[in-house]
């Protein structure tokens, strides 16, 4: 830590309250953090909150694409509901590996000391509904199959809401939860756009524009005279510059620069889109190109975790099943159904792998963000964090159950060892990676949904 001079702690609130009345948090600044006093005396510096989030992707993925060992497997057809499907090729051991980068996995080379491949855990499915309608829904879902009496859905209180009872108590929201979906069509129920839930029949609604989420976070919407957020904070804000350590102005202008680039983004696509109603341009219900709109949510949920603003996040990178035609500017040259592509991959087999490698992509980039977070004791923001990427169907065209797709990274306040590939024995139910998750995280919990037990290859 820099020493100031007669320096003290600042109480965050009372930094806030020269901030201009903005509705602002803050990312963790040593020169605000009150120290508590250790047996031998020394001052020491409180611990950095410690953060879970979920980055999901809806519809599955493309196996020989994702998959170490599956390059030659043959191209499924379409199989509806047919949720038990093993690989015939040579499987791999269960046990710990080294990490082999697939075509969909190589953007995560540079973080490869900070991720961990999970394969062979399964899920069970309920019969009673559509594959789909149970993907998402239940990913999170903290009740084992067949347990809610009179539900198609084995679907009770969510990972994240469980989580956030014991590390979301204080931040201004206790969970986020993000989507992109953008269509305009509501044709499917609630159960395909919505991982995050209260509890059976409870929905926790996904936000879906990134104004509404900006405005819900930072308030600068309500009124006008403050448009710009960060001209309004750093102009009040000038006065305690003083106060601030070498390392914290630094920290300090970046994640206002980083506010300011998410403001700039959203103005850009405002004036795009009032061009094209000015031009009477036909559009469909897209809001802005697809990448730019899944990496700018992205954006949103680190800045929101990154400030304190909430310390436990979801983010659906589209919606289960919808047929509706997207238009994936920056990925794909024309407008296609994520969903439906995945029932036919002989004839889709490029656009799909180029979707999934995107999205993986899109997971590297965010890590990569909170790695060069800086917060307390040397550490950064993705060492505070346990952050998933997964699908709830193992594969979108058999749209089977088993052996899903799982990419855990962070650190887990240190509690987390990295770095490889874990094949679990068939049949571990995937609850046992958020029971160990949850544990990690303090939560002392002794079964989880139809948990066996923890993953110990995981933890350090």
């Amino acid at each position: 830590m820099t020493k100031i001079e007669n320096s003290r702690p600042e109480p965050r609130r009372s930094f806030l309250a020269t901030a201009g009345g903005a509705a602002l948090s803050l990312p963790w600044l040593e020169s605000f953090v009150s120290r508590a006093t250790a047996k031998d005396g020394r001052k020491q510096p409180a611990s950095p909150a410690q953060r879970l989030a979920f980055f999901y992707l809806p519809n599955g993925i493309v196996r020989r694409g994702f998959f170490p060992g599956e390059g030659d497997r043959p191209l499924p057809s379409f199989a509806n509901q047919n949720n038990v499907w093993r690989f015939e090729g040579k499987p791999t051991p269960v046990g710990t590996h080294p990490l082999t980068f697939t075509p969909t996995l190589a953007p995560l080379h540079r973080m490869r000391n900070r991720i961990s491949l999970i394969t062979g855990m399964d899920r069970t499915f309920q019969h009673g509904t559509d594959s789909h309608a149970q993907a998402a829904s239940c990913f999170l879902t903290s009740v084992a199959p067949f347990e809610v009496k009179n539900s198609a859905y084995p679907l009770a209180r969510t990972l994240d809401h469980i989580a956030a009872e014991s590390i979301g108590q204080t931040t201004p929201y206790s969970t986020l939860e993000l989507s992109c979906n953008d269509h305009k069509n509501n044709i499917e129920s609630i159960y395909f756009d919505n991982m995050s839930w209260y509890g059976t029949g409870h929905v926790a609604p996904s936000m879906r524009h990134p104004r509404q989420v900006y405005d819900r976070l930072f308030g600068t919407r309500a009124n006008t005279r403050f448009r710009n957020i960060t001209d309004l904070a750093l102009g009040n804000a000038r006065q305690l510059q003083k106060r601030l350590s070498t390392s914290d102005q630094r920290k300090f202008d970046e994640y206002f620069e980083s506010i300011r680039t998410i403001e700039t983004r959203m103005d850009r696509i405002d004036s795009m889109k009032a061009e094209l109603a000015a031009a009477k341009i036909e559009r469909p219900a897209e809001i802005m190109p697809r990448n730019e709109y899944i990496h700018l949510m992205g954006d949103l949920l680190v800045t929101a975790l990154q400030s304190g603003l909430t310390n436990v996040g979801t983010l659906m990178v589209g919606p289960e099943r919808w047929t509706t035609p997207t238009n994936w500017e920056g990925i794909l040259d024309k407008p296609h159904s994520h969903h439906a592509m995945t029932h036919n991959p002989q004839q889709h087999l490029e656009d799909l792998l180029k979707l999934d490698n995107f999205h993986v992509s899109a997971f590297a980039r965010l890590l990569e963000r909170m790695d060069g977070i800086e917060e307390a004791n040397g550490t950064t923001l993705l060492d505070n964090t346990i952050f998933t990427l997964g699908a709830g169907m193992g594969d979108g065209t058999t749209h089977q159950y088993n052996d899903l797709p799982l990419v855990v990274a962070g650190g887990g306040g240190g509690k987390l060892k990295l770095g490889n590939h874990i094949h679990c024995q068939p049949g571990t139910p995937l609850a046992n990676l958020w029971l160990t998750q949850l544990q990690t995280l303090g939560i002392e919990r002794e079964s989880y949904a139809d948990s066996t037990g923890t993953l110990p290859e995981i933890l350090a």
